[in-house]
């Protein structure tokens, strides 16, 4: 697979480094109960199709990537720097 990097270009998946997902997640405060927190730390959407990721460009110029890519074909449909992507 090969992702295409604002600065550097088209570039192989080794070296990126796959952060998560994208999307902002709900944190529980800190008085929040054990349950908030399990569900935070270890329950995750697994959703089929698009979906938007954090990518480090570790291996290249070191920037911060949001990438969306279908999670069934694993097509890139797009990748922008992290500090221009939308919310």
């Amino acid at each position: 697979m090969r992702i295409r990097c604002p600065i550097c270009g088209d570039r192989d998946l080794r070296e990126f480094t796959y952060k998560g997902d994208a999307v902002a997640l709900n944190r529980p405060g800190p008085e929040a109960a054990a349950q908030a927190w399990d569900d935070y730390l270890h329950l995750r959407r697994n959703p089929a199709g698009a979906t938007r990721e954090l990518w480090y460009h570790g291996g290249g110029c070191g920037a911060w990537i949001v990438v969306t890519r279908d999670t069934v074909t694993h097509e890139i449909l797009g990748a922008v720097l992290a500090e221009e992507a939308e919310a």
